[in-house]
């Protein structure tokens, strides 16, 4: 039995997630910190308000497991300071909360290509955002790093939909990766025997076929 901190739980790959914390009886509470307001359910506590920060600062619930799936681009953001701002420093703090909260095993979402050296600021935001998680030494932390990913967002992103066709085609990791799988493979790494870091690329995840 476990209880988990949810983060970015109106996202793609969050909502998703949800929907699996919910129903899985080895999950018996779920902290899922959002702007807007979740659907009430038993399991689930829901802090809401516009700064995530501080909601994570103001968390007090014990919890087993960390899940991080938030994520934008430099355009839904607005500038490459508020795209760092929530695909590094959110990501940050959520982790920090978990393991202030007592959490052993930290699940991100992060991308495929992820690379602090990269010169492209997404795969660098990325591969920033996994050191400084591995910087916190936890007793697990698993990385998985999707291609691009399939699913019904609120607002499609005119880019996603004009290269999605190439990328149903393409081979092995690069090919995309239904939300909802990334979503299944997080639940699957919460309760597999390990310790240490694991790195999931999108070849591992199951692939999108539709």
């Amino acid at each position: 039995m476990a209880r988990a901190l949810l983060v970015g739980a109106t996202g793609l790959v969050g909502r998703e997630l949800l929907q699996l914390l919910q129903s899985d009886p080895q999950i018996t509470a779920i902290v899922a910190p959002t702007r807007t307001p979740l659907p009430p359910h038993g399991k689930l506590t829901n802090p809401v308000g516009d700064a995530l920060f501080e909601l994570l600062s103001s968390l007090q619930q014990p919890v087993d497991l960390v899940f991080c799936c938030l994520g934008t681009t430099r355009r839904a953001a607005g500038s490459a300071d508020a795209f760092r701002y929530v695909d590094y420093q959110l990501v940050v703090e959520s982790a920090l909360t978990g393991r202030r909260l007592g959490a052993q095993h930290c699940l991100v979402v992060s991308a495929l290509g992820a690379n602090a050296d990269s010169t492209f600021l997404y795969n660098r935001t990325k591969g920033e955002m996994e050191q400084a998680l591995r910087e916190q030494h936890w007793p697990r932390l698993t990385l998985v790093r999707p291609s691009m990913l399939v699913g019904d967002r609120p607002a499609p992103r005119l880019m996603e939909r004009l290269t999605l066709p190439l990328f149903r085609l393409l081979p092995g990791k690069w090919r995309a990766v239904a939300a909802k799988d990334v979503a299944q493979t997080l639940l699957q790494q919460a309760f597999t025997p390990g310790e240490g870091i694991r790195v999931l690329e999108s070849d591992r995840l199951h692939c999108y076929r539709g």
